[in-house]
This record gives structure tokens, sequence and C-alpha cells, in this order.
């Protein structure tokens, strides 16, 4: 899924500034976003329950896990070039009871040749073929990978979710709004795949786009701990991404609000909601 600025471009959720901060950044938002992923995974097209799936670019297994719930009788391929995000995959799907039915492949995407990843009848890539150096190469790929018949699944998120009240904070109102207008700045210059419309380049590639669906999402933080310790993590993120083009007096806000230990801490802060979007785009190989 997804998230702010990348520094690489080998696989989908190598970005930010430690694997450890992803690693969290990446956990919450599967706890936070579980059922719109749910959702996403229950309006697939697929001709026939998959027994094989390839999951890329799987960070630490929001798709890959979701899939398997969704996909009782399959067999998940994980793939991601972090071997921490594979690490904590494989301890979610040992916890969850499904370690059986799922392979771990570290691999780089953008590396000449892909491993062996067998012949999917489903594969999906959330927030991850946008950080490929050369994501059409890629999608020619998926579609020699899939079975006959087979579905592509790609997931692409609007941004970063947003988390504060426009007017947000008093002293400085629009502060989210800003900063994410230089991360925009920035993804402009290292993340140019960002948001394409991968119905026609997945046409081109061969596929036919049987759907494409924005899915919109809204969740009040009101009564939910989780929005709040997403909201610091994805702003921490933010703070370390673009604190450097952003106004001195945003930053000092901005450190206000993560000033975990302050009475202004967006941890106590009773306005937080989690907005985004996703768009997914169902394609078959004929």
């Amino acid at each position: 899924m997804t998230h702010p600025a990348h520094h690489g471009t080998h696989h989908a959720h190598q970005h930010g500034h430690g694997p450890a901060d992803q690693t969290e950044i990446l956990d919450l938002d599967a706890e936070v976003l579980a059922e719109h992923i749910a959702a996403i995974t229950a309006s697939l097209p697929v001709q026939a329950s998959p027994h094989q799936i390839v999951d890329l670019g799987c960070g630490t297994g929001t798709g890959t896990l979701a899939l398997l719930r969704r996909f009782p009788d399959a067999q998940v391929t994980a793939v991601d070039a972090s071997d921490a995000h594979l690490h904590r995959l494989r301890h979610k799907a040992e916890a969850a009871g499904v370690g059986d039915r799922v392979v771990l492949i570290p691999a780089d995407l953008d590396a000449p040749a892909w491993p062996d990843l067998g012949t999917p009848q489903l594969v999906w890539a959330s927030a991850s073929i946008h950080h490929l150096a050369e994501p059409d190469r890629a999608l020619r790929l998926v579609y020699d990978l899939l079975a006959p018949g087979g579905l592509f699944a790609v997931v692409e998120l609007a941004g970063f979710p947003r988390f504060l009240p426009a007017t947000a904070p008093p002293d400085r109102p629009g502060l989210e709004d800003r900063c994410h207008a230089a991360l925009d700045h920035r993804h402009a210059e290292h993340v140019p795949h960002r948001g394409a419309d991968w119905g026609h380049r997945l046409t081109a590639a061969g596929f036919t786009v049987e759907d494409q669906r924005t899915i919109t999402v809204h969740i009040d933080g009101t009564s939910d701990a989780a929005v709040g310790r997403y909201a610091l993590a994805g702003l921490t993120r933010l703070r370390a991404t673009v604190g450097d083009l952003v106004a001195a007096e945003d930053l000092a806000a901005l450190d206000r609000l993560l000033d975990v230990h302050a009475a202004h801490s967006i941890l106590h802060r009773d306005d937080l909601a989690v907005r985004t979007e996703r768009t997914v785009w169902a394609a078959r190989r004929p």
C-alpha cells in the first residue's frame, strides 16, 4: 500500500528513513484499513478461486494476508526486496495460522530477470508498480507470468493518507496540505510514475481491463486509537521526507504535533480521520 517518498526503485515499500519505521507504517496501514482491503479483494472479478497467487512488492503482508483470507485454498508467493519486511510477514503469517500457505521470495523487481514465480491465476500489486524504473516492462513480465485467463490486480494510492482537518493546527492552518504539496514536488522528481493511468498501460501490455474503480476512504479516528498511532507514524515520515522543503514555521508546527509528551500532541487530538483514495484495476490475460 503504500506511502511517502521513495529512495530506490526496486520494490514497493522502500522509502522513508529506515526499515523499522516502514514496517510500523505498513502494519498500521493494514490494521486501520483492513475493511477496505477486504472489500477490494472481495470485488476482484476472478473466474474461479485461484490456487496460486503472487503478491509483487508485498511489504509486511497486508495484501498477502487479505488474499489468503479471501481465497482459503490458495497459496501466495510474496515477493519483496526487503528481508526485514519478509521476516515480519513470515511472523504474521505464522501467527495467523497460514504460514504453510506463504512462500517468501526476496527479489529486486528491477533486476534483468525475475525469479521463477510459477504460473499464478492471480497477481496482486498494491502501491508497487509505480516505484519501478521500467513499469511497462514489469507489466509485460506479469502478462507472461500469468496463466491464460488469469487476473492482474493493480492497486494504486492517491497519496499517503491525510489525518488533520484543514483548520489545524490553529497557528498554521492548512499545514498538512502544504506538506503534501511539498511531497508531491519531491515525488514528481523521484517517483515519476506515481499516479499513472495504469488502464492504458495494461492494455498496451496485452491485458483486457475488465474493471476499474476508485474507493474513497474516510475513517473517523474518534474511537480508534490506531488512527492516532497511524497519524503519528505517517506525519513523522512526512517530516523526514519534506522537512527541507517547507517553511520553518510549518516545520516547527509539525514538530509540536509530533511531540508525544506535549499537550497538543497529535495523539491527544479528537478530530483525526484517515482520508485517502485507492484505485483498483482488474486486468485479464486473454
